[in-house]
């Protein structure tokens, strides 16, 4: 297999809610990764269900930075599509959240097919908080559902329920999730958390977007397919 440094970063593109807000890409769960893979030495691609713009909350780019607009310009004002991005080309796919991600990636059947790739491929597949919405519909190629049997976490109830949005969603992700029998399993909330289950990484919350995208790059640097079925990382994060 060709070795590549690149990794492929997932975004949604938001959806503005009727009369309210943004729900669009929470920015420092893309800011950090970005970060983090560049620190590693890895090229990142950012790409969208439709590609082009993708929105972003603007309760998250209160603490951007003064650099921000010109980083969001170059990052986020033109993704590529979904549909052009190929699994041979990354060593490994990342989920950033914001509840944007909520509306268009559990349905996106290119995203769907991009993570059975991975799978099939055994190249590591990451995801935070929000984010981790993008697994719901994927299988496995036995048509399993990707999350059954995984140890896994995401944006939990508890965390929603602070929200001003958890009326507004289509599903609650912790109830989604545990629906799909996926081992959800909850830190205090907004506390840094991942978990690592073979070839899978999962963030809690904003607060851990960077120590997912590490997770991520270590397993990418192991150099070895990895399970997606059964079994975990030895010594990941939760066991």
């Amino acid at each position: 297999m060709q070795k590549t440094n690149k990794v492929l970063i997932v975004v949604t593109n938001g959806k503005q809610l009727d009369g309210g807000p943004i729900a669009g890409v929470w920015w420092s769960e893309v800011a950090e990764p970005i970060e983090e893979f560049a620190a590693r030495g890895f090229e990142v691609t950012i790409a969208s269900p439709k590609g082009g713009e993708a929105l972003v909350d603007p309760a998250s780019m209160k603490d951007a930075g003064e650099h921000a607009e010109h980083r969001y310009q170059k990052w986020l004002s033109d993704t590529m599509p979904l549909r052009q991005a190929k699994t041979q080309d990354f060593a490994a796919i990342f989920l950033a959240g914001g509840h944007g991600a909520m509306f268009d990636l559990p349905h996106d059947v290119h995203l769907q097919n991009l993570l059975t790739d991975f799978v099939t491929a055994g190249k590591p597949i990451g995801a935070v908080c929000h984010g981790v919405a993008g697994l719901v519909g994927a299988k496995l190629d036995t048509s399993n559902p990707l999350v059954e049997n995984k140890r896994l976490t995401g944006f939990t109830n508890a965390e929603e329920a602070k929200t001003a949005l958890e009326g507004r969603l289509p599903f609650l992700l912790e109830t989604k999730l545990r629906e799909l029998e996926a081992n959800f399993v909850a830190a205090p909330d907004y506390t840094e958390h991942i978990e690592v289950d073979g070839g899978l990484v999962t963030g809690q919350n904003p607060a851990s977007s960077r120590a997912a995208a590490r997770a991520v790059a270590d397993l990418i640097a192991a150099d070895k397919p990895l399970e997606h079925r059964q079994g975990r990382v030895p010594g990941g994060v939760g066991q």
